[in-house]
């Protein structure tokens, strides 16, 4: 599922580690989120949403 992380936290001025400790996971589970290897948690899902001021529509598309 690709998604918009990497953009909207680059705009947002966020680092991957920032936004790891807001999210309570590693910076590589960021990175993996980011390269779509891998597919984060339906709760991950609402914490990167909320973080990133968005909705989960918003961040992520199939």
């Amino acid at each position: 599922m690709e998604n918009k992380i990497k953009q909207l936290r680059k705009l947002k001025g966020i680092s991957q580690e920032e936004l790891a400790r807001v999210c309570g996971v590693s910076r590589q589970t960021i990175n993996a989120i980011e390269n779509n290897k891998y597919d984060p948690s339906l709760k991950l899902a609402f914490q990167l949403a909320r973080a990133l001021g968005v909705t989960v529509d918003e961040l992520f598309h199939a």
